[in-house]
């Protein structure tokens, strides 16, 4: 997709006319940079953007904050995607008194207790159904707040980021009560990005974001598609000028 004339060149047609041929760019391979809204991290494994939220929720209410931004509380299909998520460097700025290399996040798992006798004894859920395969946690550690009239826990995934842990992919996985106030891990398919960093909708037209604001595509399943060039007139009369970033075809002259 050539963006504008390198040179002009004419030539003698039929008749004696002058007809005018435009040199342009050799066309390049078009690369999209974003697939999530900011502030969210992407895994090109699963297609999905993941997002923490540091705001203290209970379980209910985290479920019902991921669900408005189109998303469910996390889970994981297989140790790759953990790993990911465990080698991000989230904004973990404290508002709290949890420690930042402590950090725990509600993700979308339950622990349905079976048996309280001499132990705890029950199983791991996926919190809502409908989920696409997942794995499922390894036997929890019970939470201090947890609550003996309670039978089913919540599933927090323990990370630590302080910087040895963090390179060993360190984490445990905690029952807890359901009604205390942690942060939490959203989770979402990707999704189209336009250059001014709007979320679009499928189907729609739109410019992705990246470096060429000339570019209009269809959003099909989170990713640009069937992308079509406008090719752009020098401006004329100008020497030396500069293209606007994010407006098609937008130049302002830098001549004396």
């Amino acid at each position: 997709h050539g963006k504008e004339n390198v040179d002009s060149r004419h030539s003698r047609g039929r008749g004696g006319e002058t007809t005018r041929f435009h040199t342009v760019n050799v066309a390049q391979p078009v690369r999209f940079s974003r697939k999530c809204p900011t502030g969210w991290h992407h895994y090109e494994g699963t297609a999905s953007c993941y997002k923490v939220y540091l705001n203290g929720e209970n379980y209910w209410d985290a479920v019902q904050t991921c669900q408005r931004v189109n998303g469910s509380l996390a889970t994981f299909t297989a140790d790759q995607e953990l790993r990911f998520i465990l080698a991000q460097e989230w904004d973990l700025e404290e508002k709290t008194s949890i420690t930042k290399d402590q950090r725990r996040f509600w993700v979308g798992y339950q622990y349905v207790i079976t048996n309280r006798n001499h132990s705890l004894e029950g199983h791991w859920e996926v919190a809502y159904k409908g989920s696409s395969e997942v794995f499922l946690p390894p036997d929890p550690i019970f939470g201090p707040a947890m609550s003996e009239k309670e039978n089913v826990l919540c599933a927090q995934l323990q990370c630590f980021h302080f910087p040895t842990l963090w390179r060993d992919g360190l984490h445990s996985w905690y029952a807890e009560n359901c009604y205390e106030k942690s942060s939490f891990l959203c989770k979402r398919s990707q999704t189209c990005v336009d250059i001014k960093d709007n979320i679009v909708d499928e189907g729609y037209y739109f410019t992705p974001k990246g470096n060429d604001p000339c570019l209009s595509c269809t959003c099909h399943n989170g990713e640009p598609e069937m992308c079509v060039a406008a090719l752009c007139e020098r401006p004329q009369g100008c020497q030396q000028y500069r293209k606007d970033p994010k407006e098609c075809c937008k130049f302002t002259c830098l001549d004396p």
